[in-house]
């Protein structure tokens, strides 16, 4: 719902927006309790958590409502920006969620989101800029569809991937810049691994996230991409873009020998999974096209059970050297 003090056809037009998603995702008509969004936020982690992993098993109990609220933050901001399907009404609805997170930090928090996460940002003394750039990236979303090189897309992830990263940190107590660099470099090559594994998926959405120059230099088009066929020169092409972000994995390991036990089994984790992406793409040939690359349940399970065994003993953890050998 909207207030009385804007107009008729701003209302209409969030109505409309909010038509397209979750009745739960609207706002409120008053303010729940903590416990009540507390609840909320937890309830939304536990039912996509496959989909997007920031709530951790591993991490201690105090802990994970503060998770649980980072992630529907940043669950509700996506949806609002890929899930209205309307270009004009999400960022309508962005708009209003930023206004929401001025409110939560002016002590006015209403939507079950923001109570929730009015009490992390106290706790954990959270800065507005990261929840902040996450919308500028949804934003991003809804207008721009090509980037002409890497940089370019690296700057699409600074605002995407690297602030969840600094969120995690920020709840766990670290906040300096050493961190947040090494931090930085694997939601970077996270985001990268993604957008290599769904240029498939992508495609039909309008969306390529491969740079334009690097296509340009080996000599794809999109018509190849259109076409799903990957021919020699797109496998070329994917393998030089894997290499890429796999180097961005390595410059980000550092973080995992420089936090506490608990995070260090999920940034484990996080690396592991994002290299057996790369992995996956590599043995299909680079061919992203024909089908999408997967990680099966028992290689994820071997993942996990390597990470939470670094956790006891930290030489099994992922490291530089191990990258070549880990699954």
């Amino acid at each position: 719902m909207t207030t009385a003090t804007q107009p008729a056809d701003q209302e209409a037009l969030l109505e409309r927006a909010w038509a397209a998603l979750p009745a739960s995702y609207r706002m409120p008509q008053t303010a729940p309790t903590l416990e009540q969004a507390r609840a909320w936020c937890r309830q939304l982690a536990e039912s996509h958590y496959e989909n997007f992993h920031v709530a951790s098993w591993f991490l201690p109990k105090a802990l994970r409502p503060h998770f649980h609220a980072i992630y529907a933050y940043c669950r509700v901001s996506d949806d609002l920006g890929d899930e209205v399907g309307d270009t004009t009404l999400s960022l309508a609805l962005l708009d209003l969620w930023e206004r929401e997170l001025d409110a939560c930090y002016a002590g006015r928090a209403r939507h079950p989101v923001f109570v929730a996460l009015a009490e992390t940002i106290r706790a954990c003394s959270i800065p507005r800029e990261p929840f902040a750039d996450l919308l500028v990236a949804f934003r991003q979303d809804q207008t721009v569809t090509r980037y002409q090189n890497m940089q370019q897309l690296l700057d699409y992830c600074r605002y995407s991937a690297n602030p969840v990263g600094r969120l995690v940190l920020y709840a766990c107590g670290y906040a300096d810049e050493e961190r947040f660099r090494f931090s930085d470099a694997t939601c970077s090559a996270l985001q990268l691994a993604n957008f290599w594994q769904d240029v498939r998926v992508d495609y039909p959405k309008g969306r390529i996230y491969l740079p334009q120059d690097d296509m340009q230099r080996f000599g794809v088009t999109e018509q190849t991409i259109a076409s799903g066929v990957a021919t020699p020169e797109f496998r070329a092409l994917l393998q030089y873009e894997v290499d890429f972000a796999r180097n961005l994995f390595l410059e980000g390991l550092p973080l995992i020998g420089r936090v506490d036990r608990d995070l260090a089994v999920d940034l484990d984790l996080f690396s592991r999974g994002g290299l057996a992406i790369l992995r996956a793409i590599q043995q299909q040939n680079y061919d992203v096209l024909s089908a999408r690359p997967a990680i099966s349940k028992r290689t994820k399970l071997a993942l996990a059970m390597r990470a939470v065994s670094g956790k006891a003993l930290p030489f099994l953890r992922l490291s530089t050297a191990s990258t070549g050998k880990a699954a």
